[in-house]
């Protein structure tokens, strides 16, 4: 086995992507007439999976790591990976509680 873990690589990979995945997907809605605000919000799933898939690759790198019983080196990438990918988790969740919000307050006010 290589002294490099391709699951901690790809789990910082995944991670990189989920934190960002929201944020550029909400930036990109400034410079489209074709959309809104509340498009970007069809990138929370993207970022969801991401998220998940950074955690889980960072998990399999430990276990790799731990086969290994310790000779191989700690990997930063795998726990920046691991991070990375809780945040995005958390921007994600962050989201769906902000559309579900708006949708509440979109509700009661079409009610008067």
């Amino acid at each position: 086995m290589s002294q490099r873990s391709g699951a901690a690589w790809g789990s910082l990979a995944a991670g990189a992507a989920s934190f960002a995945t929201l944020p550029l997907a909400t930036y990109l809605t400034r410079f489209s007439d074709a959309y809104e605000l509340l498009h970007a919000g069809f990138a929370i799933p993207l970022g969801a999976a991401l998220g998940f898939l950074a955690l889980a690759l960072a998990r399999r790198a430990k276990r790799q790591r731990n086969v290994l019983l310790g000779r191989a080196p700690r990997s930063g990438a795998a726990t920046a990976g691991r991070a990375l990918g809780a945040i995005g988790l958390c921007l994600a969740a962050a989201a769906v509680v902000a559309l579900a919000v708006y949708g509440l307050l979109e509700y009661a006010g079409s009610r008067d």
